[in-house]
């Protein structure tokens, strides 16, 4: 995989201090997103694609920290690797409907980072792909 970082994430406990700060040092666009959990994603004009977003922080005691996302085959697969490696989960395997699946983990010198895979086709569409294939081994 071309560039292993894909997403980058803020927790904070004054999002909208956060987006005021990074609008004046960065040239990104921060757009909220509508419905769910409020979620600021940011669009950094990056040439490789990488983004973010910004959210508040979700546990009491939380620090204000950024999270690092690498893209990755399979969060399930990584995260049993990184965890027979010593990690520990924190965020498990969570599907992030069209974008994919995550994962968070924390690693054994206690730097916590994020898994991404990205999205996958339905199964209807895997399904279909599937039966192409058999017909053209017919022929």
């Amino acid at each position: 995989m071309g560039n292993p970082f894909v997403h980058m994430e803020l927790s904070t406990g004054n999002v909208d201090a956060a987006k005021k700060f990074y609008k004046k040092v960065f040239d990104w666009k921060l757009e909220d997103m509508k419905g769910g959990m409020p979620y600021t994603m940011i669009k950094t004009g990056a040439k490789n694609g990488v983004g973010g977003g910004m959210a508040k922080t979700q546990m009491e005691g939380q620090p204000t920290a950024w999270l690092v996302y690498a893209e990755v085959a399979s969060v399930k697969k990584t995260m049993a690797k990184a965890e027979k490696a010593g990690a520990k989960a924190m965020v498990p395997f969570m599907e992030i409907g069209d974008m994919g699946a995550i994962g968070v983990l924390v690693d054994p010198t206690g730097a916590a980072f994020g898994i991404w895979e990205k999205g996958k086709p339905t199964k209807k569409a895997g399904a279909k792909s599937k039966g192409k294939k058999k017909a053209a081994k017919k022929k």
